[in-house]
């Protein structure tokens, strides 16, 4: 019989015990009795020879006995299959790791006998291999997988999780499937019922609502928010109303806040209705700037939310904060209708697109014919999804860089039919020269940093420029395709370029220079009263956040505090905290706080315009001139956090609108608003992350 090498090391075999059990009365003890030739003692230990040997710690000797069978040489006998193995040779003694794999390994042919009759419960390791004493010496692990104790406090929660995270349907606990699936994972879990599980759910929302409270609690400025209403085929609507907001530390949070039934999404008071619930819900009355739609709404609807921005937010412009088109779904509408006046071409390259890609040979054919032709394109063609405007465009603009591709597969392959002409291949072009500007401009609202609302004041005048430009082309398609997109482009324009332009005011790069600029380029002769408009128009409130400041938030007190604690005294003239001799100063100040105060305004507009910097921290360099401008700096930081958007990055692109399933409109609504809002919150939970610092000195 071979004997194995005693050397050997036994990497990643050892079985992790997870259980601890009294062994058995024949198991707890190991005492032999001395025996001629069963232990040859080192020379120097002759005279200390031992009445009885020391207990085996070893789980193995639980499966193998000592058995003698020579002088000096005894044997490790399996007590499953009888198979024996080398143990020691007069003072060689070897090791038990090939012992530990004839078991654990599976090796032991009465095991696998075990194992094949009991398939439902795969046989890992003998039952004993699996007990300890009550104070265990050793425990044995994979170096991969850490020992963990079994908590079933820790798997429901896991559950609520990972039901809230993929949005998995709350009866899945329920189901055959799943529950037989848990049960051979961890026979010791006691599955969870729906009601438990809806229970757990509902938990976790609140836990993380406690965290979100927290964050608004220390907001110092104001919250923005936007209503996105969903459909479902129960003709029930549900409001999504998101926050938009710069916390104490000056980074921009975007948090989805409440999910609201609406039983009647149609009536003049839903959208007015789930402002006033998220306001009082989340106790930020006092607190409102603006509120960004998605959908035209009836006068009475916007009358209705203009006196509640009045009532909740009072005299900040009389309600005008009231965005009323929401960016992503104007430009969505503009590039549907813009792709519907040219429907038949559009088919025609989508047919083109398919009869290639549909084919592995037929898509063979095409990249040789590509190679042949040498055509410089780098893009990939790719079928369109319909309810995803971008991929449409990337498909048109692929497909046109190809066309000559196209037009030598229409000579060479008799199959394919119905191929674009050389005037269909023009309107393409045309189309995705047009396409690009708005393309550019939504995907800005997929960046993972929530972009701030004066970078959409140039993408905005360069849209309404360019399409008011190709409306007036003596080209016929060009002005009959842009005719209607800049109509219903100018709609955006009128309703946002106020708060678009009060925005760009606030970016020290442009001020009022870049509104002036644009407005003479858009309106002309007129461009004077528009600018008026918008110069007037900040002043006014301006005014009213000098009338009316904010009520200091703790972070924001603590803040102020620090700034007048430890005031700057560059040329040492040791102005002393007492204040002493300056107690008429200070009276002075607070007389003509107001006076100096209007004029940070005038003094911001005043000053030279920064550098063109293309990755500009606006937010970053507010932060930095806060003590400089202390109430201008109030209103920078709620003007720059204003929406231009209602969806969410993933939404962006979308042709249709949202509609809630079946299932979720089954559940109670406190439960839908828990699984999406915790979604939201778990998914951005790690991801929160800061504009960069801006790397510039505050001006003196």
């Amino acid at each position: 019989m071979e004997v194995e090498n005693s050397n050997q090391i036994m990497n990643n075999e050892l079985i992790p015990m997870e259980e601890t059990q009294p062994l058995d009365s024949e198991m707890q003890l190991d005492i032999l009795e001395p025996q001629p030739n069963h232990i040859e003692l080192p020379p120097n230990n002759a005279e200390q020879q031992p009445t009885k040997r020391r207990k085996k710690k070893s789980i193995v000797w639980e499966h193998f006995t000592i058995e003698t069978v020579g002088a000096g040489c005894r044997r490790a006998c399996c007590k499953q299959c009888k198979q024996s193995f080398a143990y020691s040779t007069g003072s060689k003694v070897a090791g038990t790791s090939h012992l530990k794999r004839h078991i654990a390994k599976g090796t032991c042919p009465v095991v696998l006998r075990n194992q094949e009759k009991n398939q439902l419960s795969p046989y890992s390791a003998p039952s004993k291999m699996s007990s300890f004493s009550d104070t265990p010496k050793r425990r044995y692990r994979t170096a991969s997988v850490p020992l963990i104790s079994f908590d079933a406090d820790r798997c429901r929660h896991e559950i609520a999780r990972m039901i809230i995270m993929h949005d998995y349907p709350l009866h899945m606990v329920e189901h055959p499937g799943f529950v037989a699936f848990v049960q051979n994972l961890q026979p010791r879990f006691d599955m969870v019922s729906f009601n438990t599980v809806q229970g757990d759910c509902v938990a976790t929302y609140l836990r993380e609502k406690q965290s979100i409270q927290k964050v608004i609690e220390g907001m110092p400025g104001r919250v923005c928010l936007t209503l996105d209403l969903w459909s479902s085929s129960r003709t029930i609507g549900y409001m999504f109303v998101s926050g938009q907001f710069i916390d104490s530390d000056w980074k921009m949070h975007r948090k989805l806040l409440n999910v609201i039934m609406e039983p009647y999404p149609e009536s003049d008071t839903a959208f007015s209705h789930s402002v006033a619930a998220c306001l009082s819900d989340w106790s930020m009355d006092g607190k409102l700037f603006s509120v960004t739609i998605n959908q035209p709404l009836t006068d009475a609807s916007v009358d209705n939310l203009r006196a509640l921005l009045s009532v909740k937010n009072p005299l900040v412009l009389d309600g005008q904060l009231l965005v009323g088109n929401c960016l992503a779904r104007s430009l969505s509408s503009i590039v549907q209708d813009a792709l519907a006046s040219v429907e038949g071409i559009v088919k025609k390259v989508r047919d083109s697109v398919k009869y290639v890609k549909t084919s592995e040979s037929r898509e063979e054919k095409f990249i040789e014919l590509k190679q042949q032709l040498q055509v410089p394109s780098s893009k990939n063609l790719a079928i369109d999804d319909q309810t995803q405007w971008n991929t449409t465009y990337e498909m048109l603009l692929a497909a046109s860089e190809l066309k000559e591709v196209f037009s030598c597969l229409d000579t060479s392959d008799p199959d394919y039919k119905d191929a674009p002409s050389v005037e269909d291949w023009k309107q393409i072009e045309t189309l995705c020269t047009y396409l690009k500007p708005l393309f550019d401009t939504a995907n800005l609202l997929t960046t993972a940093a929530t972009p701030t609302t004066n970078t959409f004041f140039h993408e905005a005048w360069k849209i309404q420029l360019e399409l008011a430009r190709a409306a007036a082309s003596e080209d016929p398609f060009v002005s009959s395709l842009t005719k209607f997109m800049q109509e219903k482009f100018d709609k955006y324009w009128k309703s946002c370029c106020f708060i678009l332009a009060i925005a760009v005011v606030m970016d020290p790069r442009f001020k009022m220079k870049l509104v002036e600029f644009s407005f003479s380029k858009i309106y002309g002769e007129e461009a004077a009263s528009y600018v008026k408009v918008v110069d007037d128009g900040i002043h006014e409130l301006f005014l009213e956040y000098v009338a009316l400041p904010l009520p200091l938030t703790p972070a924001y007190a603590e803040e102020a505090n620090g700034a007048s604690i430890k005031p700057e005294d560059p040329q040492g003239m040791g102005i002393s905290s007492n204040g002493l001799g300056l107690t008429d100063f200070d009276v002075y100040i607070m007389e003509t706080t107001s006076q100096l105060a209007k004029s940070e305004l005038d003094q911001y507009l005043e000053e030279s315009l920064l550098p063109r910097v293309h990755e500009f921290d606006v937010i970053g360099w507010w932060k930095l001139n806060r003590i400089k401008y202390p109430t201008l700096s109030k209103m920078a930081r709620d003007i720059l956090s204003i929406p231009v958007c209602t969806v969410p990055a993933t939404s962006v692109f979308d042709t249709v609108r949202k509609e809630m399933d079946s299932y979720r409109c089954s559940l109670r609504p406190e439960t839908v608003e828990a699984l999406i809002c915790a979604k939201d919150w778990l998914q951005s939970e790690n991801v929160e992350t800061a504009l960069p610092v801006v790397k510039m000195e505050a001006p003196i």
